[in-house]
């Protein structure tokens, strides 16, 4: 897919990725890692081609509002993981008349053979998305007796019809989280990264594919039955992590998202399986995990995530991880 900003169109459907080395050829494993400035955003983006498998990531701070995006005709048929880990947009097709939500660290599995429309981005925070690739004929081949959704999804496909997993997003969990980033960092040989990226790439899927099933088969607590009351608990969650390093009272919060104490906590447990401060704290360390591991400060880390001290943070961070942050990153 591109986006038509006029003269700055065709450099950033090279971005996009042009597809036309998809999927990997010959076994080997491609990976491209390039940053770009347009009049129009700054990206960085991570791309990792292998037979049957297209992977990309994607780090971008959007300088307009609204984007148009055009169809292109050179891209292989394929189901697209599609995982957000920060920022918000949405889209809208034309061709299906379906609007799509992307919200800060939610998933979802799509398949969307074409795309003629609109997108719209928050200009005030980076936009970060991880994306899986499949190949039509593999990931048929993957869902067949599979779950029951995803070999709905499969049947969809099959026969070139639109469709996604679920009509509500779901959460990244930390097994994803943690799947994503082993695929980033990987640092196997040829031969090996090339085995190791496949199989978590199918371990994406297979987490994606249990917890949009669990959602199917577990009954939601009484505070999940309206959408008002769902919407409320997403804002809460993208509010609590966008104020990560100052969050506010469980009182604060409720009002700021227009739902009761009693709902906001036990809502947000049943739809996060998480208390709302054993969610943030979780969130917290794992993103502290990501920074040190980026090589930032143990000091810096600590006060970006809101600790009162190094120790603080230290004694949890071993809590969590069984290892202190200086001996990660030794």
């Amino acid at each position: 897919m591109g986006i038509n900003v006029g003269k700055d169109y065709g450099a950033w459907k090279k971005v996009g990725g042009s597809f036309n080395d998809l999927p990997g050829r010959g076994g080997l494993v491609t990976e491209r890692k390039e940053k770009y400035n347009f009049s129009f955003s700054d990206a960085e983006l991570v791309q990792i081609n292998i037979p049957d498998i297209y992977i990309v990531y994607g780090d971008i701070m959007f300088k307009q509002h609204q984007m148009y995006f055009r169809p292109t005709y050179d891209v292989p048929d394929m189901i697209k993981l599609r995982f957000t880990l920060s920022g918000s947009g949405t889209i809208f097709n034309k061709v299906n008349k379906q609007q799509y939500l992307f919200n800060s660290n939610q998933q979802n599995i799509i398949y969307m053979p074409e795309l003629d429309g609109t997108g719209e981005y928050d200009t005030n925070q980076h936009y970060r998305f991880f994306e899986v690739h499949f190949a039509k004929e593999k990931f048929l081949q993957l869902a067949e007796n599979s779950t029951n959704a995803l070999q709905i999804l499969a049947d969809y496909a099959d026969t070139g019809r639109y469709a996604q997993i679920a009509e509500h997003n779901l959460p990244v969990s930390w097994a994803m989280q943690n799947c994503i980033r082993d695929i980033l960092h990987c640092d196997y040989p040829e031969g090996l990264k090339r085995m190791f990226i496949e199989s978590k790439c199918i371990e994406l899927l297979v987490l994606q594919a249990e917890a949009f099933e669990q959602s199917i088969t577990q009954k939601q607590p009484a505070a999940l039955h309206s959408a008002y009351d769902r919407d409320c608990l997403y804002y809460a969650r993208d509010y609590l992590i966008e104020h990560i390093h100052q969050p506010p009272s469980v009182a604060e919060l409720a009002k700021l998202c227009g739902i009761n104490e009693f709902k906001l906590k036990q809502g947000f447990k049943g739809l996060f399986d998480n208390s709302i401060f054993g969610y943030l704290s979780d969130y917290r360390l794992n993103h502290g995990k990501e920074l040190l591991l980026e090589g930032r400060p143990i000091k810096s880390v600590a006060f970006m995530l809101g600790y009162s001290s190094v120790q603080h943070f230290s004694n949890a961070f071993r809590k969590k991880f069984a290892v202190t942050p200086g001996k990660l990153k030794s």
